[in-house]
């Protein structure tokens, strides 16, 4: 229960023309990320961006038209995480309902192949194929590509991730964040882009009369793309809010792929009333699991299915898996605090830690939970292999420091330091040789103790401010679940308010239960905090910040408070 500073978000202005239906709290939640008015949050899929302002589309579609008419063999290739997994069977599936007969797919194995279109991964494609189309990666496979060019292999790249000094020498790159790209969103997750190249295609075979009366639906894949966009933790910015808010409505209506069931049934949320919280710490941390610990295609096999059963037993392996990260980070976690409340450079502003025991898989997990605590940016490295004296880390970031940037800068002061970087502001990632890991940590501390001051260093606690006694109730609680989507960059509302703990217990070792009392009228709130015992017992007057959620149980509906943050109050 570290102290924190307190902020209410602004609004951007005061809301207006809102229907009388719709809560004067959420009202009030949107203002204050910029919905001020109800389009703004009418999700309609009219209103995405058009394709064609999307940099490269022309040379991808007419090399993909060409590969369909000429009948040729087509690889699609993915990546080990949630948004790559999601992007490979949306390529897949659209491909296949655009005419294209020969498609496959591969997914790297980090241990083997390495991140992306690797060489490694270019030459254990047996046959050779005539195409290769990336998803969420390959703008940094310069390498790769070259040993698919050398191969005779055409290759079109689509991906989100900014890009190096030098692009590879594809067919066609297609991803908003080249430089002088027009298109207006640069959030776009890998699926995303995915998703955009396959509504340019079947544009042109339309204009080419491919389809006569009827053409493929490619709404039938917004499921895959909703998932992969959450779990990336991409910007909700308008364009992705209406892209997911169509794949969530999907999943509702009991439309999704039966991959997509089963990983919410194997996790346990409700199909009903899935959202996009429960995408991003329910179901897609079980598609990540596969990646990180074994091999992503397993994933990509259960959204590829359309049998329920074979779908029901994916699942259950994947969240097999997904326990057996749960517990292996948890371990590695406990030792990274252990490490850091011992460590000599415990003052560090740009933290970073190495265990010969840790998990290359699990250390992007750790990196995010340090961060959180510490409230620093933090790197995580394990070995890269039993074979190697190389070094693979994790990054994750706190608003302020750009970790892609922070790397790109001591790469250029430190040349030779980093063998490979890439990726976000917020995430990235890198290997190093083993004996430079105390080079890289020095070097990374001294960048980061100048770029960040004491206010950045500061945590917030961000709130949409304090809830009258008359809104804690279940309508209110409906109508901000089926609000949003709500996720990174428009985040999920969290109020504040003063409280009483009438009673507390401990739940599972780790969770509390509490019963809160609001002194204004007396009313007993049932509330939960998870990861939030230590060994000591809440405050009895605090100061709470909270999700205002609903507990389903057998059927039955009630308001409970999902404590995000408390302080003792005086």
């Amino acid at each position: 229960m570290t102290a924190k500073q307190w902020r209410q978000r602004p609004l951007a202005a005061e809301p207006r023309d809102w229907p009388l239906h719709v809560h004067p709290v959420i009202q009030r939640v949107y203002a204050a990320r910029g919905v001020v008015t109800p389009d703004g949050a009418e999700h309609r899929l009219a209103r995405l961006l058009a394709p064609s302002l999307l940099g490269g589309m022309d040379k991808a579609v007419s090399l993909l038209i060409e590969a369909i008419r000429a009948d040729r063999h087509i690889v699609i290739a993915g990546d080990y995480d949630c948004d790559g997994a999601t992007g490979t069977a949306v390529a897949v599936r659209g491909l296949r309902m655009l005419g294209a007969r020969h498609v496959a797919h591969v997914v790297p194995n980090r241990f083997v192949h390495g991140y992306g279109l690797s060489e490694a991964l270019v030459a254990s494609l047996d046959p050779t194929p005539d195409v290769i189309v990336t998803v969420d990666n390959g703008i940094a496979s310069v390498a790769g590509v070259a040993a698919a060019k050398a191969r005779g292999i055409a290759v079109v790249i689509t991906d989100h991730h900014l890009p190096g000094d030098t692009l590879p020498d594809a067919d066609a790159i297609v991803n908003p964040n080249l430089a002088g790209d027009g298109f207006p969103s640069k959030a776009l997750a890998g699926v995303g882009v995915m998703f955009y190249l396959l509504l340019a295609l079947r544009a042109a075979l339309r204009d080419a009369g491919a389809f006569g009366e009827s053409e493929p639906d490619l709404q039938s894949l917004l499921d895959l793309v909703a998932l992969g966009t959450v779990a990336d933790l991409v910007t909700l910015d308008f364009n992705n809010r209406v892209l997911v808010d169509a794949g969530l409505k999907r999943m509702r209506a009991g439309r999704a792929c039966a991959g997509i069931v089963a990983l919410i049934e194997s996790s346990g949320r409700s199909l009903s009333t899935i959202g996009a919280t429960d995408l991003a710490f329910a179901v897609g941390p079980r598609l990540n699991a596969a990646g990180r610990l074994e091999d992503m295609s397993l994933g990509v096999a259960c959204l590829l299915t359309d049998d329920a059963a074979i779908a029901r037993r994916y699942g259950e392996q994947l969240s097999a898996i997904n326990q057996e990260r749960r517990e292996l980070q948890a371990g590695m976690v406990d030792e990274a605090e252990t490490m850091v409340a011992r460590a000599a450079h415990i003052d560090a502003i740009g933290v970073a830690l190495f265990d010969p025991g840790w998990h290359a898989g699990i250390v992007g997990l750790v990196a995010s939970k340090l961060k959180e605590k510490l409230h620093r940016p933090v790197l995580a490295f394990a070995p890269a292999g039993d074979d190697t004296d190389e070094l693979r880390g994790s990054a994750r970031s706190i608003p302020g420091f750009h970790i892609r940037d922070a790397l790109a800068e001591i790469d250029a002061r430190h040349p030779g330091l980093i063998l490979r970087f890439g990726g976000h502001a917020m995430a990235a990632g890198l290997s190093l040789r083993m004996a430079d890991f105390d080079t890289f940590a020095q070097a990374f501390d001294t960048l980061a103790r100048a770029q960040l001051d004491d206010e950045r260093l500061q945590a917030i606690v961000y709130t949409d401010g304090e809830l009258d006694v008359d809104d804690h109730t279940l309508d209110l609680a409906r109508q901000l679940r089926q609000a949003g989507p709500w996720g990174q960059g428009f985040p999920q509302p969290v109020f504040e308010n003063s409280f009483d703990c009438a009673s507390w217990k401990v739940m599972g070792q780790r969770h509390l239960r509490l019963q809160l009392r609001d002194p204004r009228s007396g009313f007993v709130h049932d509330a939960v905090m998870f990861n939030a015992y230590h060994g000591t017992p809440p405050p009895m007057r605090m100061r709470a910040a909270y999700e205002l959620s609903i507990n389903d149980w057998q059927g039955r509906e009630s308001v409970r408070l999902l404590l995000q943050h408390m302080e003792p109050q005086a």
